[in-house]
């Protein structure tokens, strides 16, 4: 028998950024300002109000030394478990 088995919660990524800019020490205003963004882009992304753009995501990696693909792959599995969630009800 074949299960499909999915995760009960998915992180946002804001979740996964919040938790990064905290193990680095840094703010969100830290973040703005490398990444030239206002304040709050930053936190609207953390807040989950705002979506990662590829741009974004191109961005975020290079202020974070991680790949953009990490930030558009977490952006694209929390907006489809929200999907799933939303056609199951």
């Amino acid at each position: 028998m074949s299960q499909n088995l999915a995760p009960a919660r998915v992180p946002t990524p804001g979740k996964i950024l919040s938790r990064e800019l905290e193990a680095r020490g840094w703010t969100q205003k830290d973040l703005a300002e490398i990444m030239d963004r206002p304040v709050q882009t930053i936190n609207e992304i953390i807040r989950g109000s705002k979506q990662i753009t590829p741009e974004t995501a191109i961005e975020l990696s290079q202020a974070l030394g991680t790949s953009p693909e990490f930030w558009t792959n977490l952006e694209a599995k929390y907006r489809l478990h929200i999907a799933g969630k939303e056609i199951d009800s």
